[in-house]
Parts: C-alpha cells; structure tokens; sequence
C-alpha cells in the first residue's frame, strides 16, 4: 500500500511548538516502542513501565495493540498489508503525541523491520527507543494467555506471528529485555535505569 501525500494538503504552522508544550510539562518527550512475539510481555511490561513513569510525574500515554483496534485500527485485519498500516498509523499518532509533550509507550508486535524503521523515521533520531521483548517462541506457547498459539498450530488462525507468519527481531534495539525467567520489577527498572544515564528523565522525577 503506497500512501502519497496530495499536493493541496499543506502543514499549517501552529503559535505554539512541541518545544513550547515540552517545557510546559516539565519533560522531554520521546517514545519508547516495545516489540517483541505475541505474550512475550510487551504490554504487560510496558503498562508496568508506564505506572512507574506516572509516580514519577511524568505525562505519559500508553498505546497497545489489541486496545486500538477497537477504535482507530477496528477497520484493519491481520494479512501482511493490513498490519503495515496498523503500525503506519500508530507510528503517526505517537508522533502527534510526541509534538503534545508527552511520553509514549506502545506495545505491539510490529513484527516487520521496515515498519519499525518507518515509525523511526517519522520523529528525530533520540526520540525513538527500541524496546525488544525478547522471549523464545517456547516461552510465548507456553503462556498463550488468550489462546492464540494454540489456534494457530489449529490452523484457526491464519498470518499468526512466529508460526505462520514471520517476525524480523531488531538488530540493534536500544534496549534488548531478555524476558523469559526475569521479575516485571527488574526488567522495568533496565528500562528506568536507561531512561536516567540517558537523561530522558531524572531519578527524582519531575
């Protein structure tokens, strides 16, 4: 699906600019993507990430896969050009969240590397972090919370991630969360951790 943009379509430069809505909240805004295999823990781990964040007093926003497709996404299916423009349209909705100022954190598979480097490419280089949820396709089976796996090798499902449907695990992810045996506290704290020696944010908060 190529998507132009038509010629009488022009940006309109707003007063107030994302660096105005930025200072006002007191924060640097910047993305935190977390991908990975279905039941890997990317949403759990992010929602974890997310509420650490929040008692710090940052301004956050948490975007997960399976909730925007009851609005925004509910058009979309699941074959190859389906899920491209699913992760099109959040890489542009995380970029309007990043020009409001705020932090973002989305939880989806986004199994293909050119989709991920397109939601990359949308904002600027040190705004884009890399969070790869990395659990063996083992693990992921064994969890199967909604019974996905299971469906899949049932042949229930078709264009499933990991079994009838490929997933291209990041080369260089800012961050790499091996998450097979480790707490949800010690894998947040990894991601906190890199946030402060980054000076994404402060130990103190907000």
């Amino acid at each position: 699906m190529t998507i132009r943009k038509k010629p009488e379509v022009i940006w309109h430069d707003t007063t107030i600019s994302s660096l105005h809505r930025a200072n006002l909240l007191n924060q640097v805004p910047f993305i935190l993507w977390f991908t990975g295999l279905s039941a890997s823990g990317k949403s759990t781990l992010a929602n974890f990430v997310e509420k650490k964040l929040f008692l710090m007093n940052y301004k956050t926003y948490l975007l997960d896969g399976d909730n925007v497709r009851h609005g925004l996404n509910k058009d979309l299916g699941f074959n190859e050009q389906s899920r491209i423009e699913n992760i099109r349209r959040i890489g542009e909705v995380s970029k309007l969240f990043l020009d409001s100022g705020v932090i973002v954190l989305t939880a989806f598979i986004s199994p293909f590397k050119s989709d991920r480097h397109l939601a990359r490419s949308l904002v600027k280089k040190k705004q884009f972090i890399e969070v790869f949820i990395d659990a063996s396709l083992e693990t992921c089976e064994k969890r199967d919370p909604k019974g996905m796996y299971l469906k899949a090798r049932n042949g229930e499902i078709s264009n499933f991630t990991g079994i009838s449907s490929p997933y291209e695990s990041p080369e260089n992810p800012e961050l790499h969360i091996i998450n097979n045996e480790i707490t949800l506290d010690d894998a947040s704290n990894q991601i906190i951790e890199y946030l402060i020696k980054e000076k994404y944010i402060n130990k103190e908060g907000v």
